[in-house]
């Protein structure tokens, strides 16, 4: 048994709940949504936000029908942002698939994104619970505040591991931390389990966002984008930013000037990755996913022992030792 069914295993009958109804949501009249939703549809991720969703309700009691109705909701929201991420940053590859915009045009990819954030927002009302809205409601805020976030200091060039760290917890650690947070209301959960599950999803979170930014500085074909694909962009991320501290004065005096000029070359973006795997920024971001990854065990730990505590643990190594 894969490492991944063996997570799966204490919400495997709830889990294939949830595909057929995250399947069943995303269904039009329309020739060219359709066509869009099936694509959307052949190229889903892993859903370890929806897994996270159903194994945290498992381990705070019981999976419900408002589990799986927010294990749907909050995949839809997260499906929702991607298409409008890939929108703006013209991103032409999710995953190692064509994208919406690369398929059809930035107008349909924007208005399929819309389609897809309406359902979720739909399928919370379904939920019936105001709290859970209001999660949902100030998560959409977050997500969007997080990637204009990131888009300014791309912009201006801010080399600051605190402004990176307010990035990504916006932009990522919101959202597992929703996603954990929800779980845990939908099945009744006491407010002290709540905190703790929710707390256990912010510090997941940001294990899961230092991974990916940590892909982007090898050449590995299955990780589904192209390598240096942040820095061409303009995005800084936790390896660069510590070499840029740690390095010797000359070469980082020569590539910030790369960086403030936006002199994104393929020879500049090499160099820039070489410089960051020299000056030990490899290793120094994954010593900080360690220490998140060890805080969200210490928090998962007061929860009483289960399966799908076990489970919960093993998503978390997964996530720290995904190789895409």
């Amino acid at each position: 048994m894969n490492d991944r069914k063996k997570i799966e295993e204490p919400v495997a009958e709830e889990f294939k709940r949830f595909n057929e109804d995250f399947s069943e949501s995303l269904r039009s009249k329309t020739n060219r949504l359709q066509s869009a939703i099936d694509q959307i549809l052949n190229a889903t991720g892993k859903h370890v936000r929806p897994l996270l969703v159903l194994l945290t309700a498992k381990a705070c009691g019981k999976v419900t029908e408002h589990t799986i109705n927010s294990a749907v909701l909050l995949e839809l929201l997260h499906t929702a942002t991607l298409i409008h991420d890939d929108v703006i940053d013209e991103t032409k590859q999710r995953r190692g698939v064509s994208s919406l915009n690369a398929i059809f045009d930035n107008r349909i990819s924007v208005l399929v994104g819309d389609y897809v954030l309406s359902t979720a927002l739909v399928r919370s009302i379904r939920t019936g619970s105001l709290q859970i809205i209001n999660i949902v409601s100030n998560l959409g805020r977050d997500l969007s505040e997080g990637e204009i976030k990131q888009l300014e200091t791309a912009e201006e060039s801010i080399l600051d591991e605190a402004c990176y760290m307010q990035v990504i917890k916006k932009k990522t650690a919101t959202l597992l931390s929703a996603c954990t947070e929800i779980g845990a209301i939908s099945a009744d959960a006491s407010p002290e389990m709540v905190a703790i599950c929710r707390q256990f999803g912010e510090y997941l979170g940001y294990c899961f966002q230092i991974k990916d930014d940590i892909f982007d500085y090898f050449k590995e074909a299955n990780i589904g984008k192209p390598t240096g694909n942040d820095i061409r962009e303009g995005k800084v991320t936790l390896p660069l930013l510590h070499a840029l501290d740690a390095g010797r004065r000359e070469e980082v005096d020569s590539f910030l000037k790369v960086i403030n000029e936006k002199d994104f070359s393929t020879e500049n973006i090499d160099a820039l990755i070489e410089f960051a795997k020299a000056n030990e920024g490899i290793e120094y971001a994954e010593m900080r996913m360690k220490e998140y990854h060890a805080k969200a065990i210490e928090v998962l730990n007061q929860l009483p022992e289960s399966e799908a505590r076990a489970s919960l643990m093993l998503l978390a190594d997964y996530i720290m030792e995904r190789q895409k």
